[in-house]
């Protein structure tokens, strides 16, 4: 007991001690319901991590008194599941509940990993459990999602935080023994990020660190400090990842590649999800290089792409080449503010009628209509263009994309002056 980490000290064992989720567990909610009648079905409980996926779990297995099996995505395969399977069938007695497999992080099982399970959750074999921070309509094959209930989980506010702060402190087999004052308590809050599991162990690194002391006192600085001192802290989901990765997309941004590739380094070293990167960088060559530089987009999908196929730790290689790339290429956000700019149009304007020379026609009725009547196909004149008009009527002065003076773009707009004159 004295050598679990405070967060596996703290796993509550009973719903009434559980913390948090009140719209699936609180009294009179649709979770809370089925487990106090005895009957939960197949469920996915998707939500970030630290918010009680796997606690939720083993206390419903409690509940209702069935064997409770559990497996990884991670590391388990195909003969594990039946493995398991065959375990639960042969544990399973006439009429009496179904034998529980929680599967964590579900998401990351293959298709004929999920298809292994479909059998024993079809004819009830098991109830299976799965947790997932990922969207399962996604990532989990739709003749599985369709046998389970999908139940979100949400982050912990700032009451259930609080709550579990002051119970850890007052029930916690070795922090009761110790006078800890709570001070300050928004930056162990912040840093938390909503996650049960980090504000533990956050407290537990504060309190840790003053090891001798009876009376320890939390204030906002020192677990700023603890936390700096600690690079094993780096926070994946709360809000020292949100700077870094801000501080990372700024740089590159402000085509700073010396900068870039510091912080880009600071969340390797912190254990950061390196498909996190890569999605930010795929996003950074459409938001931020754009036009100027399209090639921009290609690379950074082929990091993404490449990095899936090639992991760790040589994918850092491929991150850093696709950083310092976007970082030395000349910026435009003219694509990024063209559909900005179209959305508020849409939404100021409504739904605007289509031209009808530039409807669909594919009946006889539609065509007597003159649905596509007087459209000329680009493609029968010279240069492959006419003009004529392709925006509703009420819009025809409109202008959504405009250009921005660098080399690349610049051709795209003379190009455009070139076929439509003063428009551009």
């Amino acid at each position: 007991m004295m050598s679990q980490p405070l967060a596996e000290r703290m796993r509550p064992k009973t719903l009434d001690d559980y913390i948090g989720q009140k719209h699936l567990v609180g009294q009179g909610a649709v979770l809370r319901k089925m487990i106090d009648a005895g009957r939960v079905p197949s469920f996915i409980l998707w939500g970030p991590p630290g918010v009680g996926k796997t606690t939720l779990a083993q206390i419903i297995s409690n509940k209702l008194e069935t064997p409770f099996y559990t497996l990884s995505a991670i590391s388990s395969g195909v003969k594990d599941v039946r493995d398991v399977i065959d375990k639960a069938k042969n544990n399973r007695f006439f009429n009496t509940i179904s034998p529980i497999l929680f599967i964590d992080e579900i998401h990351r099982f293959s298709k004929s990993q999920q298809d292994s399970l479909l059998g024993a959750v079809e004819t009830g074999v098991v109830t299976l459990i799965g947790a997932t921070t990922e969207n399962p309509s996604f990532e989990v094959i739709r003749p599985l999602l369709s046998r389970c209930q999908v139940y979100v989980l949400k982050s912990l506010d700032k009451e259930d935080l609080l709550k579990l702060l002051n119970k850890a402190i007052r029930e916690d087999v070795l922090l009761k023994e110790r006078k800890i004052i709570l001070t300050e308590t928004n930056a162990i809050l912040r840093y938390s990020g909503g996650d049960a599991r980090k504000l533990l162990n956050i407290l537990e690194l504060v309190t840790g660190a003053e090891e001798g002391n009876k009376i320890i006192e939390i204030t906002d600085g020192k677990v700023v400090e603890r936390l700096q001192e600690n690079p094993a802290a780096y926070d994946k989901g709360g809000e020292m990842h949100y700077d870094i990765i801000s501080a990372f997309i700024k740089s590159i941004r402000g085509s700073d590649p010396d900068a870039a590739i510091y912080w880009l380094a600071r969340m390797v070293a912190g254990g950061e999800d390196p498909e996190f990167i890569a999605r930010r960088l795929v996003i950074s060559a459409a938001e931020d290089i754009g036009l100027a530089n399209p090639n921009a987009l290609l690379l950074a999908n082929a990091c993404f792409d490449a990095l899936k196929k090639i992991g760790w730790p040589e994918g850092r290689i491929i991150l850093a080449e696709t950083t310092v790339y976007l970082a030395t290429s000349p910026k435009s956000n003219s694509a990024y503010m063209a559909i900005d700019s179209a959305l508020e149009l849409v939404n100021r304007t409504g739904n605007l009628p289509v031209p009808l020379h530039l409807r669909n026609a594919p009946t006889k009725l539609m065509k007597e209509l003159d649905y596509g009547k007087e459209y000329k196909y680009a493609h029968s004149y010279e240069n492959n263009f006419v003009k004529q008009d392709f925006l509703p009527l009420e819009l025809l002065s409109e202008r959504i994309w405009i250009g921005q003076p660098n080399p690349a773009e610049q051709k795209l707009i003379d190009h455009m002056k070139r076929l439509w004159g003063d428009r551009y």
